[in-house]
């Protein structure tokens, strides 16, 4: 099937309904105000779609006048009646669609728990059985590895299921709008919605909401983060409304991950999925194949939590991070670790620096994927496995073809699912230097 290139989502403009006195009298005389509230109180447009394919961001695809249009709230095959959202964005125009009736409806459909859905689009996928979206990930992932030759007939495992559906984020970012209230930006419509309770959330992320609630006016936006095994808050900014039964302005948070207890200031990255996570370190060390005689390299460290999680399985550990905030976390993390060095550096700068080649190696990269000097480091450098965690299947399949084509094999390429009821998928990949089969085998083609 060809390709359907990607529809882009933007922002656009909207009338709110609360105003100030100086709005008010603007949109007397300001026709760009008084045409947005005509868009308001107009008769929604309502379209009948056929829904073909499943777009880059979770939502389904459909034809729609001369083009291609994201439609929320859709599965694969369905027949639907959505409402259109037509928005302009720097000089262009764009179209996306919510469903607001199925016609013909999947098998695959459920009722969305959360009474929010819909309104609230950080959650595209509660309408989709559980099953389905694990299936739906898989696929995600084998179609990133299917654009690129060198990976095609790489098989591709189910995706390890969540221990929770619901209540697992440790982390929420919320919008404070008028008198205070928390909520939510619709990403297609740029309304706000409050939320007293997030199903996504962990119940101590839920206490603080109700806490502040209504109480936050001083501020614009809030950070919630919670250590799902000690109890700890960092709430972010300072508050300084009384009202407010909580502390807030913490620089950092305790968690604890097996029997370690992990510093993390608020500039510093942690998986969202603190129980998936602990799974996620389990099995990158079950993937290396650790013996106790290695060289271990953490590229991309962060807090140093698969570092401090694997150095009793390794000779020696050393980590590499280049945020400040997240090395100076890892400072605390590692105390008592005798054989684990800490390194506050750009992977691709030091990598190839090592006085000790690494027999095994761990990169787990931003979204964006790895630097191409990191790869090319790692081709030098050869190690015996290679554990590669990715959370985008279209930069890990990247990565992943350059790495082939640099004289890699791809053992296993085994999805988890980090973020239930979302479209995002996190990935195991595990990578052991190839022998190639003699001429006349392709590129690919590796005996391991």
């Amino acid at each position: 099937m060809e390709k359907t290139p990607p529809i882009v989502f933007a922002s656009c403009s909207r009338y709110h309904c609360y105003m100030s006195n100086q709005q008010a009298q603007q949109a007397q005389i300001n026709p760009s105000i008084q045409r947005r509230r005509k868009d308001k109180d107009a008769a929604p447009e309502i379209a009948t779609l056929e829904l073909h394919a499943w777009g880059d961001l979770g939502d389904t695809l459909a034809n729609f006048e001369d083009g291609v249009v994201n439609v929320f709230g859709g599965i694969l095959g369905e027949r639907v009646r959505a409402r259109i959202i037509r928005y302009r964005r720097r000089r262009r125009h764009h179209v996306s669609a919510i469903v607001v009736e199925v016609i013909d409806a999947s098998p695959h459909r459920i009722d969305p728990p959360c009474a929010y859905f819909g309104a609230c689009t950080g959650c595209q996928w509660q309408h989709i059985d559980y099953d389905y979206q694990l299936e739906l990930k898989r696929q995600r992932v084998e179609n990133a590895l299917g654009e690129y030759p060198e990976l095609r007939g790489i098989i591709v495992s189910e995706t390890l299921p969540s221990p929770q559906m619901f209540g697992y984020r440790n982390h929420a970012r919320f919008t404070i709008r008028e008198s205070g209230m928390l909520g939510y930006i619709n990403r297609l419509t740029r309304r706000f919605v409050k939320v007293d309770d997030c199903a996504l959330m962990h119940p101590g992320i839920n206490e603080a909401l109700r806490a502040l609630q209504g109480k936050a006016a001083e501020t614009t936006q809030l950070s919630v983060r919670y250590g799902v095994n000690t109890g700890d808050w960092l709430i972010q900014p300072t508050m300084h409304n009384p009202e407010i039964p909580l502390p807030t302005g913490q620089t950092h948070y305790w968690e604890q991950m097996h029997d370690r207890r992990l510093r993390i200031a608020s500039p510093s990255f942690a998986q969202v999925n603190t129980p998936q996570a602990e799974r996620l370190a389990t099995i990158v060390g079950e993937r290396l194949q650790l013996d106790g005689t290695e060289t271990l390299v953490d590229a991309y460290a962060g807090v140093g939590t698969f570092a401090v999680l694997l150095a009793d399985s390794a000779r020696r550990v050393i980590a590499i991070e280049e945020s400040s905030a997240a090395v100076n976390d890892a400072a605390v993390n590692i105390e008592g670790i005798a054989n684990l060095e800490f390194v506050c550096s750009r992977t691709e700068d030091y990598l190839d620096s090592l006085d000790d080649p690494p027999d095994a190696v761990i990169i787990d990269p931003p979204r964006v994927g790895c630097h191409p000097a990191t790869l090319d480091a790692l081709i030098r450098r050869k190690p015996k496995r290679t554990v590669y965690v990715s959370c985008d299947p279209g930069s890990l399949a990247r990565d992943l073809a350059y790495l082939v084509a640099g004289g890699f094999a791809v053992v296993s390429v085994e999805p988890m699912d980090m973020f239930p009821q979302t479209y995002h998928t996190e990935c195991i990949a595990t990578l052991v230097p190839a022998v190639t089969l003699p001429a006349g085998g392709r590129l690919g083609d590796t005996l391991l």
